[in-house]
């Protein structure tokens, strides 16, 4: 049995980054690529060991190197981007982003044969069968377990922040649902996932992942696919939240977000000579049950932009734009500004399909 261990918690401050992208024809219309594109062909050098698929054949994942600055994040995930849109378009492929493609119909595509996912597919049935969702994975390290683990906490408040910024899926299975990210709801249908409750300690969330894993539940700690995890394999705070994006801008805003937190909050636990019973006592996101936190996300995923939450005090509510302000003033950051102040993605999808048709918005999601 594999297990996490505190000691991978060694650096502070670097990156790596994980996007999830669709396979498409040359029409934009999803088609089972990965076998081709991962294993029965060359990647280029940059993509070497940082490129697998996920459930579906039409869903392929990259990662980048782990770099020590925004500035080589930057330049990573484009690099990597760039080299898989290469490799696609090699192979007869083009490569499309959101949080889930508008054209997918679940029942008609076809799942990986990769026996991790067979078993999951067995064990799970329904949802994972339709779980065709794509999504953006940050990952910030830190350099001590237990100072993870708290961070981790304490960023849950900012997740639905995150989702509503980056909500970019409202079509699913070939009509659209009502939601701004429907891919939030969809794949929180899993179990394993969603907002996780607090934990005392480092040592509290290995005594979950050993005991998942113990009693059959999962068959490894990679299937514990909260929003927020410390990886106790990369030494990571991990953040899972946002739809898959097609500009790269996007994707930068809400990398220089994630690490702009981690990086504060790990100052802020430095700085506390007891950051444990501060977090009890103060009334910011920790006072939040995880009933509320759920709220909030439920407000992200159904109103996107247009959204409000239940405030860190748990006495009020405040719009997203308000969150936005005070953030970019607070962590010195200007990206998620961009971002709010632009077109959702979910509106951009809904007004090209209504002004293009399908085609057009399959289009507009291309890399």
């Amino acid at each position: 049995m594999e297990l996490g261990s505190a000691d991978a918690f060694d650096r502070t401050g670097t990156l790596g980054i994980e996007e999830e992208f669709f396979v498409v024809d040359e029409r934009g219309r999803p088609t089972s690529g990965t076998d081709e594109l991962v294993y029965e062909t060359e990647p280029p050098a940059i993509l070497e060991g940082r490129l697998d698929h996920e459930l579906f054949k039409f869903v392929i994942e990259t990662q980048t190197p782990t770099v020590e600055s925004l500035a080589d994040a930057r330049a990573a995930f484009v690099e990597v981007r760039e080299a898989l849109v290469e490799h696609a378009a090699a192979h007869g492929y083009r490569i499309a982003a959101a949080g889930l493609h508008p054209a997918a119909r679940w029942r008609e595509l076809e799942h990986a044969e990769k026996p991790r996912y067979r078993a999951q597919l067995d064990r799970i049935q329904y949802p994972q069968h339709r779980n065709t969702t794509a999504g953006l994975h940050v990952h910030v390290g830190v350099d001590d377990a237990d100072k993870a683990t708290w961070i981790a906490n304490e960023i849950r408040w900012h997740l639905p922040v995150l989702l509503a910024l980056s909500a970019n899926s409202p079509f699913w299975d070939g009509y659209d649902t009502g939601l701004a990210s429907a891919r939030a709801k969809i794949f929180e249908g899993l179990p394993n996932t969603g907002m996780p409750t607090a934990f005392g300690s480092f040592e509290e969330f290995l005594r979950l992942e050993r005991l998942m894993i113990e009693t059959n539940s999962i068959r490894d700690r990679g299937e514990l696919w909260y929003d927020v995890r410390p990886h106790s394999a990369h030494g990571t705070v991990e953040v899972r939240t946002p739809d898959g994006q097609a500009d790269p801008e996007r994707v930068f805003a809400f990398v220089e977000h994630v690490h702009a937190l981690v990086t504060e909050l790990g100052e802020r636990y430095e700085d506390s000579r007891d950051p444990w019973g501060e977090a009890r006592h103060r009334g910011d996101g920790t006072r939040h049950r995880r009933e509320t936190l759920d709220e909030n996300k439920w407000r992200a995923m159904r109103w996107g932009h247009e959204a409000s939450f239940i405030d860190r005090a748990c006495e009020s509510t405040c719009g997203l734009g308000e969150v936005v302000d005070r953030e970019c003033e607070r962590l010195g950051i200007s990206g998620i500004r961009d971002v709010y102040d632009d077109e959702s993605g979910a509106d951009r999808q809904r007004r090209v399909r209504r002004e293009g048709g399908l085609d057009a918005l399959c289009e507009s999601l291309l890399l």
